[in-house]
């Protein structure tokens, strides 16, 4: 079967979507779902446990996806990219380490990035070499 070839913006569509699902589960603005479920426990209802199961299922399924298209050395040298691009932009100058979560920011950036490009490292692989991963 032959697939559509994907695109900037479809990579682009796959890292929003990573790094929404990061952001939403947590984040240190105090706007996440973490902040939610967790700010009063004896508040705890059914619209909190299942929004939660939705960001379990989307979690477990990007994970899945990043690991079976990237594999564990491949996401172990994203990381390795984007942690010494990190370090690089605070050794320019580009980062100022003096925001109070800027390093959590940043880690929940990377974190989203990396699983983005999982979501489309196999198209993207499928594209530059032509070969069909099937699992």
């Amino acid at each position: 079967m032959k697939t559509k070839p994907i695109s900037a913006a479809g990579i682009v569509v796959r890292v929003a979507l990573a790094l929404a699902l990061v952001l939403l589960t947590y984040n240190p603005s105090g706007q996440s779902h973490l902040h939610w479920a967790l700010a009063d426990f004896k508040a705890f209802d059914a619209a909190r446990a299942f929004a939660g199961a939705l960001l379990l299922g989307a979690w477990v399924f990007t994970i899945r996806t990043t690991m079976v298209s990237m594999g564990t050395l491949g996401i172990v040298l994203l990381g390795l990219v984007l942690g010494t691009l990190v370090w690089l932009l605070f050794d320019i100058g580009a980062i100022k380490a003096n925001a109070p979560h800027l390093l959590v920011w940043i880690v929940l950036i990377v974190v989203g990035v990396i699983l983005g490009v999982g979501l489309s490292w196999s198209a993207l692989r499928q594209r530059l070499t032509g070969q069909v991963e099937a699992n």
